[in-house]
């Protein structure tokens, strides 16, 4: 990298480009011939290797002597396709201003805004939303867009527009599934956003953020991105043709009438309501960072009088990869924007206040207006009520509301209902699971639980706090994560504390700073060996759980612990790696291996999933029933039926998961 005369140049993968609204993508690939569309992918690879300057709000490339490109993007976001600029002679519908936005990162819709001092109640913000992502937990506003005209309905049956737009997005979607990640190039891309685009103006909020989800998933599977998981694209693409099937079915006569709050959900929307709260008692609970492609920052949690969840966000975006992890960090020190109260997010967490006109989204996400009022007051420990309370419910209890939480959209989600508060007696860190990798393992009332790093960037503290805390088997903690919903119990770890009850001398303690208050943010805040109170006759225990390395060996595992490399009793992984094999691959792949799953749908059977059998057989036969001309040549077809037995695979695959998660927290199941 270098900086001159205030411009700076990046290359490589270090190369930060400006963020891209969706449907800017959309409308600069349209413009292109067919037959630079077929050029498309090679020359945004060839692109994204070149130098960038960035001066200001332009960021320039030259792509030879004479021809530079050109990215005006006011706040770091290309918003119109004007403001994309080529110097060569065939623009502007050359292929170099189509490859510029195929680079971009997707805009993450920026950061709320504060609500308005006189808040109404009967309609909502025009300028603050609350959306959160399941891999993330980063607050987000919605791209802008038109409000619903006047007089348009809220509930009943979808419109005739809707009904279209629902159907244009579904036929995109099966398109970018049968293509699978291989074959979905920046044109399937771009008409999946053009797809998003056209539902969102019909006011299918909830839809179109699918889709450019699915797509921001492609491009990370595509270039090979560390955060990619495909699970989020699997599930991605799931809620995108489950939400497009399920409003087309809904705009059918065979409808019924009721169905109109239902309808309602389907469809989200676009900004969130804040309703007046009053006062409100306030005690800190924990903070966790949030780091995405382009925000970073702290979301941090508290507790009302009541035992309610409420949140407070941090979150500004970022244009350099390598500061995000500090600015994430940093923005724990950050002053809490509520009212006049002078603390920061990681003061908070050992604090209270006292709130009066207060304003409240439905997600919980606490409203920071002129007409809010708040000071400092004493926190609570985590042993002392109310906060206490949320250790108090029942373990069972919490993994259930955990699982059902996920299956609501962000802006209907309570606040918190994702996490678990459990109390747990470390067994340090084993072989564990299918792989057989080193896992710190716990125990919770019978249960022995996998405990994860919520976050695996090398810059925050996560993963060099659980390498620390597996030097110490046997201490009992008080702890907070979400629940990682596998067919083993895992949980990723965001916060830890004092147990209830004092450790004796023989066994290991924490013994922490005065000013923590008893707790430990672990993505904000490093343990320190001094931290850790051991046995006399012990000392710190080299257990090979790695905090940046690689894995070294480790201890048997304690009784009662699954070996390594012990496969789950129930084969739902059959089910699983078709239909993740089908998103990967696409309908072609999945067609080419269907005789080698002969013995996959006998297993299936044998273990009482005769429904996944033949679920896995109808998504086989679709994958290969594709019309041919006289000629014998693959006719294309809109790839319907094939989307429709995925979908219904995939989502029996999703409730047997979930079933076989709450089994699994059960004592003696694991």
């Amino acid at each position: 990298m270098t900086e001159v005369a205030g411009a700076v140049t990046v290359t490589g993968t270090d190369a930060q480009w400006p963020a891209v609204r969706p449907e800017v993508v959309a409308e600069v690939v349209a413009g292109l011939s067919a037959r630079l569309q077929k050029r498309l992918d090679g020359a945004a690879a060839k692109l994204a290797g070149r130098p960038v300057e960035r001066d200001g709000e332009d960021w320039r490339i030259a792509l030879d002597e004479e021809t530079v490109l050109v990215l005006h993007a006011p706040g770091g976001v290309l918003a119109d396709q004007a403001d994309v600029r080529c110097g060569c002679l065939l623009a502007p519908a050359c292929v170099h201003r189509a490859a510029a936005v195929t680079v971009c990162p997707l805009a993450d819709d920026e950061p709320p805004a504060e609500p308005p001092a006189e808040l109404p109640t009967e309609a909502p913000s025009p300028d603050r939303t609350d959306r959160e992502s399941s891999t993330d937990r980063t607050a987000t506003a919605p791209e802008p867009g038109p409000a619903r005209p006047a007089g348009a309905a809220t509930a009943g049956a979808p419109t005739p527009a809707e009904r279209a737009a629902a159907e244009h997005l579904h036929r995109v979607g099966a398109a970018v599934l049968a293509a699978g990640v291989g074959g979905a190039g920046a044109v399937l891309q771009a008409e999946l956003l053009r797809a998003a685009h056209r539902a969102r103006l019909a006011g299918l909020y909830r839809p179109a953020a699918a889709a450019v989800a699915v797509v921001t998933r492609i491009r990370a599977a595509r270039s090979g991105e560390p955060d990619h998981r495909l699970a989020d694209l699997v599930a991605g693409l799931r809620e995108l043709l489950g939400l497009s099937t399920a409003l087309a079915l809904a705009a059918t006569p065979a409808a019924t009438p009721d169905a109109g709050p239902a309808v309602a959900e389907l469809r989200g929307t676009a900004r969130q309501s804040y309703a007046p709260a009053g006062g409100l008692r306030l005690y800190g609970l924990f903070s966790e960072p949030v780091l995405t492609a382009t925000h970073a920052g702290v979301l941090t949690w508290a507790v009302d009088a009541g035992g309610g969840l409420h949140t407070m966000a941090e979150i500004m975006p970022h244009s350099d990869a390598a500061a995000a992890a500090p600015q994430a960090v940093g923005a724990g020190n950050r002053t809490v924007r509520l009212g006049d109260a002078m603390l920061s997010h990681r003061e908070f967490t050992r604090a209270g206040l006292a709130v009066q006109g207060a304003t409240r989204s439905p997600a919980g996400r606490l409203g920071a207006g002129a007409s809010v009022r708040a000071v400092r007051v004493a926190g609570a420990a985590w042993t002392a009520e109310p906060l206490a309370g949320l250790w108090g419910e029942p373990r069972a209890a919490q993994v259930a509301r955990a699982l059902a939480a996920g299956a609501l959209p962000p802006e209907a989600r309570p606040a918190g209902s994702e996490l678990l508060f459990l109390d747990v007696t470390l067994l340090g860190a084993v072989p564990y699971g299918p792989g057989g990798e080193a896992r710190l393992l716990a125990e919770c009332e019978g249960v022995v639980l996998a405990l994860r790093a919520a976050h695996d960037h090398p810059g925050l503290a996560h993963r060099g706090n659980l390498a620390l805390l597996a030097t110490a088997p046997g201490l009992r903690l008080r702890v907070i994560g979400r629940l990682e919903r596998s067919a083993r119990p895992e949980l990723r770890l965001l916060a830890v504390g004092l147990p209830p009850a004092s450790a004796t001398p023989e066994e290991p303690s924490l013994a922490l700073p005065a000013d923590r208050a008893g707790r430990v943010n672990l993505g904000l805040e490093r343990l320190q060996t001094a931290d850790l109170v051991l046995p006399p006759a012990t000392g710190l225990v080299d257990t090979g759980l790695p905090a940046t390395g690689p894995t070294g060996s480790v201890p048997p595992a304690p009784s009662g612990v699954p070996a390594a490399g012990e496969a789950p009793t129930t084969p739902v992984h059959l089910l699983a790696r078709r239909v993740e094999q089908a998103v990967t691959g696409g309908r072609a792949a999945l067609a080419l291996g269907s005789r080698a799953t002969g013995g996959d749908r006998a297993r299936l059977r044998s273990a009482g999933l005769a429904t996944g059998a033949a679920l896995l057989d109808g998504l086989l036969a679709a994958a290969a029933d594709q019309p041919r001309d006289v000629f014998g040549r693959v006719v294309t077809d809109d790839h319907g039926a094939f989307a429709a037995a995925w979908l219904a695979a995939a989502w029996y695959e999703e409730e047997l998961a979930s079933a076989l998660c709450v089994t699994g927290w059960e004592p003696g199941e694991n």
